[in-house]
């Protein structure tokens, strides 16, 4: 098959956003999540697919559907393919689309009254922001703010851990840790931070107004500091040897707790 020049371009192009360079896009690869993001009414800018794919009955209708969306559509081998995937063994279909909105205006009008939010501090393994979000969703939380310096939740790594959540989960992006704290303030938001340390166990606390859940680096987790800034801190008891869990993990943990509290029931 041969390869135009408009295709060579948006392969280009490709690459560039998913490697960063082009911040107001973002890279979506694999069937499943071009799905969440069809059905998560993102504004598609570009659809890549190999050849063989597209004979599959449902990749062609999720391909079409996508190509309805956009002008930009390349049919290309699985080795072109295989150039610009950030995974060891191609998808088949990747998918360019706008940036969701990830600004302080946009994350504010989308919240309730009570909100119940995930602030996620420092964290830079993206696949452990991505398994955050798809929890936090999971567990009714209204929004999650990623501060300055934690992992890009719309890059690719994240986009996959996540799930199709980053597309409907409303996040803040990139603000200091001090001014999310004082934003929370500010709105009679109590921010709880996790912490192995703290003496009060994450039951003993009353999660069912509005809140904030603080989670810090995998490593080193939260620093004194940045817990003696939030309203309260809590632990989660640990048995044997273990000194702690992995950071999505507890996160999910500690959000379900919230969740049960605040009585909110799953469709199962």
């Amino acid at each position: 098959m041969k390869i135009t020049s408009r295709d060579n371009s948006l392969l280009r192009r490709a690459r560039a956003v998913r490697d960063g360079k082009i911040e107001e896009s973002i890279f979506v690869e694999g069937l499943r999540l071009c799905e969440e993001a069809l059905s998560s009414g993102l504004k598609i800018e570009a659809v890549i697919h190999s050849e063989e794919i597209v004979r599959k009955e449902r990749a062609g209708r999720v391909i079409a559907e996508l190509g309805s969306l956009c002008d930009a559509v390349a049919s290309v081998s699985e080795k072109l393919l295989d150039s610009i995937s950030y995974t060891k063994t191609p998808q088949g279909i990747v998918l360019l689309a706008a940036l969701p909105p990830s600004d302080e205006a946009t994350f504010k009008s989308r919240q309730p009254a009570s909100p119940q939010l995930v602030i996620i501090h420092g964290i830079n393994n993206p696949v452990n922001v991505g398994a955050i979000l798809r929890t936090a969703e999971a567990a009714g939380v209204t929004g999650a703010i990623a501060t300055a310096n934690t992992s890009d939740p719309f890059s690719p790594k994240a986009l996959r851990g996540a799930m199709g959540s980053a597309f409907r989960l409303p996040i803040w992006t990139g603000p200091d840790y001090s001014d999310v704290i004082a934003w929370c303030a500010e709105r009679s938001i109590r921010t709880i931070a996790a912490s192995a340390n703290s003496p009060r166990l994450f039951t003993e606390v009353d999660w069912r107004g509005p809140s904030a859940l603080v989670v810090g680096p995998e490593s080193s987790g939260l620093s004194a500091d940045e817990i003696a800034a939030a309203t309260e801190a809590v632990r989660i008891p640990m048995q044997g040897s273990v000194e702690s869990l992995n950071v999505a993990v507890a996160t999910g943990v500690l959000l379900y707790e919230a969740s049960r509290q605040r009585g909110r029931q799953g469709s199962g």
